[in-house]
């Protein structure tokens, strides 16, 4: 568990309320700073986990987890500052929301979390930039005619993605309901669920 990818994982989740303090007191240019350290701590993490076999079931949940952090800060302190509108807010964390409850759903009949899509992975990378380059076009208002329809794109197109891929995450778990409420018929269903756990 103690490992330099799970270290660095731990140095994100702890730089989230820095960032979100630096970007609701207009500090923009000290909160991009952060965000680039932990950017850049985000791809040290997963080089040195497949390099040298350091990935872990808890460095697993840490790095999503402080992607999502990430986000949900950055998106909460710009509505705040009404850089973003509220609908923005409620689309990204809506989306999080139907997860945890799918993920409630399917625990209590004895599945394990869904496997990460690919769609899910380049909704979060574009959420992940977008936000930035929102606070880019704060902290220096010259490029903020270049930088605002960049992070703009990228936003629309990352609530996009990030609802295509809820869409998928929630019918796999009815997939997954329909088949648990059907009658064992032997040791196949049995092995088949194994293989989701």
């Amino acid at each position: 568990m103690v490992t330099i990818p799970n270290a660095l994982s731990t140095v994100r989740l702890l730089l989230v309320p820095v960032f979100l303090a630096l970007v609701l007191t207009g500090q923009d240019l000290a909160a991009l700073v952060v965000i680039i350290v932990s950017s850049a701590t985000d791809y040290l993490d997963g080089i040195i986990a497949r390099r040298f076999g350091q990935i872990t079931k808890l460095g697993q949940l840490l790095d999503p987890a402080a992607d999502r952090l990430f986000i949900f800060a950055a998106v909460i302190a710009l509505a705040v500052r009404e850089v973003v509108p509220w609908w923005v807010v409620i689309v990204i964390v809506g989306r999080d929301v139907l997860l945890a409850v799918l993920g409630v759903v399917l625990a209590q009949h004895d599945y394990g979390p869904l496997p990460v899509h690919h769609l899910g992975k380049l909704a979060t990378f574009a959420l992940f930039y977008a936000l930035p380059i929102l606070v880019l076009g704060q902290a220096f208002p010259q490029v903020a005619a270049v930088s605002d329809p960049i992070g703009w794109a990228f936003i629309l197109w990352g609530g996009f993605l990030y609802w295509w891929a809820g869409a998928l995450y929630l019918r796999q778990t009815l997939a997954l309901l329909a088949e648990s409420a059907q009658p064992a018929p032997g040791a196949s269903d049995t092995l088949g669920r194994e293989e989701v756990r």
